[in-house]
């Protein structure tokens, strides 16, 4: 699924099938988090009018469905400077992101595209909770070719850096 999966900007009308939506929620469900604490929420934003209020970009709003993740800071850990609510919800929409590839679907990350302050008013986020991505879901209407990556030997290195 990691080669399959590519960062979608164009989409089919065809809405997402129930049974799909739950089985990538699942899979953000199941992924690991700071001392297990799974601070998150995800919020599946299927109405039209939301989803252009929500969003920066007209292609997202016209994907079928947005998947709204948000996590509370105060579920998850800090250690040495470093707040794991972050992580945990990059963590969970990977998940997401993988098992939606998996069923047939695009998606694609969306990390600051968005004025979090709209988001919570329009979807009814409290205050203290941290809306950190989103991502629109549903059938490619487009195949991206695949983008560059460096190689291993540039990335890896073992016992030293």
């Amino acid at each position: 699924m990691v080669r399959k999966r590519r960062s979608i900007r164009k989409y089919r009308p065809d809405p997402v099938p129930q049974e799909h939506l739950e089985y990538v929620l699942e899979a953000a469900r199941l992924a690991p988090s700071w001392g297990n604490r799974q601070c998150w929420r995800f919020i599946v934003v299927k109405d039209p009018s939301k989803k252009r209020a929500i969003s920066q970009r007209d292609w997202v709003a016209e994907a079928p469905a947005i998947i709204v993740g948000c996590a509370d800071p105060n579920l998850s850990g800090s250690r040495f400077g470093q707040q794991y609510y972050m992580l945990d919800m990059g963590i969970a929409m990977e998940h997401i992101m993988l098992a939606a590839a998996e069923k047939g679907l695009g998606t694609c990350w969306i990390g600051g595209q968005f004025d979090e302050e709209t988001v919570k008013k329009v979807l009814g986020v409290p205050q203290e909770i941290r809306v950190v991505a989103m991502t629109p879901i549903g059938y490619p209407a487009e195949e991206p070719t695949p983008r560059g990556r460096k190689e291993l030997r540039e990335i890896v290195s073992y016992d030293k850096w």
